[in-house]
């Protein structure tokens, strides 16, 4: 088992009429009766819990921040951090999904920084977020794990960007999180939320066998749930078991626990973050798109695990190079199962000389070597992207 050092400072609220505890939850973080509530596109108001967060909080000035985008916009974001040091403003209830919940997080650290927060997102040396104001979120779409770790993504379609952050600062104090949500989501939304914490989990789990005999099992757990609930909470948002058990898979994906001990790869992520940066897919159609022809790619490399993974999860038999192979397809036709395409070419036309440019972007980085043992290279990435087309 590999060393490992973990916390999670973030209180989860789960489940039905939480937000009767808001009052005493953001008293604890702020003296003051004026607050921001951050939130993307309205559906807030359509689903009724703007309504339950206005409602439990009548003794507090609220300032709203609306058009956080589904790929959370520097400059948007910048918008919002002036409001809060022009309002005085020392903490933030992030009321929507992921990418509401990360644009929050660079909220709180761009109010707080002196000099250009971009250069933080480039990690410039001596650029970082040393302070932050505090924050909570209302989660209303179960996908990223956002609500109970401290990462974030950011996107500069200006730039064709997409850059991550995170720290200690960013945890969220504290999650409602509240199931019956899910009830009033597009299929996409939930589509997209099962392939989110299936691919969390697979970055973390999907690499080579470990002596964390614990965290495999807890994966493991997470995937065989997903597949189990996956096609029925997409048919029936309504049912509290399958929307529970959805929003809580989500959120154990990546609280921080998965990646307790073992090796983690994540170079679907970032080769997915791409072709968002580039064309505005959907994150979670991105790693769908990724993942079968990265272990493709990788096959060698991973195939003790993708066994493990076939037989555990999937409960295939045969030789292991027939689980391995089989196993590829199984998870690729789940996500297909889910609506989800997995070729680039559903998206785009316009992929001529793709593979070159993310090739190019990685080795301009100097992201030379990647993945769990340190073998995906800008040539493989080259051949990956190639064979998703």
């Amino acid at each position: 088992m590999l060393n490992f050092d973990v916390v999670n400072p973030t209180r989860i609220l789960f489940g039905k009429d939480q937000y009767q505890n808001l009052p005493s939850l953001i008293s604890s973080f702020t003296k003051k009766s004026k607050i921001m509530i951050a939130y993307g596109g309205g559906s807030i108001f359509k689903n009724g819990v703007f309504d339950k967060v206005a409602n439990a909080l009548p003794n507090y000035e609220i300032v709203q921040f609306s058009g956080i985008e589904a790929n959370p916009q520097f400059h948007t974001l910048m918008k919002a951090a002036e409001i809060c040091k022009k309002e005085e403003i020392d903490f933030i209830l992030a009321v929507g999904g992921g990418s509401v919940i990360d644009g929050v997080k660079f909220i709180c650290g761009a109010t707080k920084y002196k000099g250009d927060a971009w250069d933080v997102l480039l990690r410039k040396e001596n650029c970082v977020f040393s302070e932050a104001i505090s924050f909570g979120t209302v989660l209303t779409l179960p996908a990223t794990g956002s609500e109970a770790n401290s990462g974030a993504v950011i996107s500069r379609d200006d730039l064709k960007e997409k850059r991550t952050m995170g720290g200690p600062l960013f945890f969220p104090k504290f999650s409602i999180c509240d199931p019956t949500v899910v009830a009033s989501l597009p299929k996409r939304q939930i589509a997209n939320g099962i392939v989110d914490a299936y691919m969390h989990t697979l970055e973390q789990y999907l690499t080579y066998p470990t002596d964390n005999l614990l965290q495999e099992r807890e994966a493991e757990g997470i995937l065989s749930t997903l597949i189990e609930i996956g096609p029925k909470v997409l048919n029936d948002p309504s049912n509290y078991k399958w929307a529970s058990n959805l929003m809580w898979c989500a959120t154990h994906a990546l609280n921080g626990n998965l990646r307790c001990g073992v090796a983690t790869d994540w170079t679907t992520h970032m080769i997915g973050h791409e072709l968002t940066a580039l064309y505005g897919i959907d994150h979670a159609r991105t790693l769908a798109i990724i993942a079968p022809r990265l272990y493709q790619n990788q096959f060698e490399n991973k195939k003790e695990k993708l066994v493990q993974y076939g037989r555990r999860v999937w409960l295939l038999t045969g030789t292991e190079d027939e689980i391995a192979k089989e196993v590829i397809q199984k998870t690729e036709g789940f996500f297909n199962s889910l609506g989800i395409e997995t070729r680039i070419s559903a998206y785009t036309s316009d992929h001529k000389d793709l593979a070159s440019t993310v090739q190019n972007r990685f080795q301009e980085r100097g992201w030379l070597k990647m993945g769990e043992r340190q073998a995906i290279t800008p040539s493989d990435v080259f051949d990956i992207v190639a064979n998703s087309l």
